[in-house]
């Protein structure tokens, strides 16, 4: 990426596409682990709901895998996400990285569902700053281009 995209960029835009690029990499990773078995799901990361329902090894084992996935199609998401901050032209950019934000905050939200533990609790607070940077600082950098 020309470093003249980043110097139209806000510090704390930029520091929200890298986020997301931490993020990306982070989500393919875990995905793959999840995939290959090599990993099993962290209870704290599931609603109660859930926990509930996979009391068997195999009912488990078969979410474990579909969560692979699940979480590997996420980590794509945040790489476009992490691209589209930093290097967004447009309101199409904008959409995608404000959308995904949205859709990570109800996520996060649905996980918190009956539990109260500090990693979501961080999550949700950092989706929330990142969703108000973007707000406030993509419109300027949308509009007046």
């Amino acid at each position: 990426m020309p470093l003249l995209a980043l110097q139209n960029r806000s510090i704390p835009l930029i520091m929200c596409g890298i986020f997301y690029a931490v993020l990306c990499i982070f989500s393919i990773v875990t995905g793959i682990m999840y995939l290959t078995a090599q990993r099993e799901l962290n209870p704290l990361e599931l609603s109660d709901s859930f926990v509930y329902r996979l009391e068997s090894k195999n009912k488990l084992s078969s979410f474990a895998r579909f969560m692979g996935g699940v979480t590997f199609v996420v980590g794509i998401v945040q790489g476009m996400t992490a691209h589209a901050i930093l290097a967004g032209r447009g309101l199409g950019s904008y959409a995608l990285a404000v959308g995904f934000t949205l859709f990570s905050i109800a996520s996060v939200a649905f996980k918190l569902k009956g539990k109260i533990n500090a990693f979501p609790l961080l999550k949700l607070a950092a989706y929330l700053a990142i969703l108000v940077i973007l707000l406030l600082g993509s419109t300027r950098a949308i509009f007046f281009q």
